[in-house]
């Protein structure tokens, strides 16, 4: 062991949750907390996606997340374009974090996944299933539900909840 050897320096472990979070649901929040437990930090970044008409606007994403993700002090919200990669680069992540809920899920997945290392060999993809009671939520029903007049207590926060109902009349 080298004289000048002391406690070893950890580098950070930042990992990136990318999504478009329209809304934010309980599934969201679930890979978020299970992240924060094994990331030393955790960007949770909503996709600025300019092909596609969002319920909620980015800033009322951003609004909501922060608000959410409040308790958990290693969780920063943050909003990116273009390549997952490059953003990953720049905020040097060196894991991306996806959710899979089924099959389906994890066929895109890993393709996306192999094009990202193919792209930057240096960046991980780390899979996480949901919990059991969220391995069917998406935003994407969850918003069908709202606009149905479905109950959606229970599959996003109260803050959340709230905002969908004054959304979706």
């Amino acid at each position: 062991m080298a004289a000048n050897a002391g406690p070893m320096q950890k580098n950070p472990i930042v990992a990136i949750y990318p999504g478009s979070f329209d809304p934010v649901t309980n599934g969201h929040l679930d890979l978020i907390e299970r992240g924060t437990k094994i990331f030393d930090r955790l960007i949770v970044a909503i996709l600025r996606n300019l092909e596609k008409e969002p319920l909620f606007s980015l800033s009322e994403r951003v609004e909501m997340l922060g608000e959410v993700t409040r308790p958990w002090s290693n969780v920063e919200v943050d909003v990116f374009d273009g390549l997952l990669v490059a953003y990953a680069r720049k905020r040097n992540a060196r894991v991306i974090l996806r959710g899979i809920r089924a099959i389906s899920d994890y066929e895109y997945e890993l393709q996306m996944a192999l094009m990202n290392r193919k792209l930057e060999s240096q960046i991980e993809t780390v899979f996480m299933m949901p919990a059991e009671a969220y391995s069917y939520l998406s935003s994407k029903l969850v918003r069908e539900i709202a606009r149905l007049g479905g109950s959606i207590t229970g599959l996003v926060p109260p803050v959340v909840e709230q905002r969908l109902r004054t959304k979706v009349p």
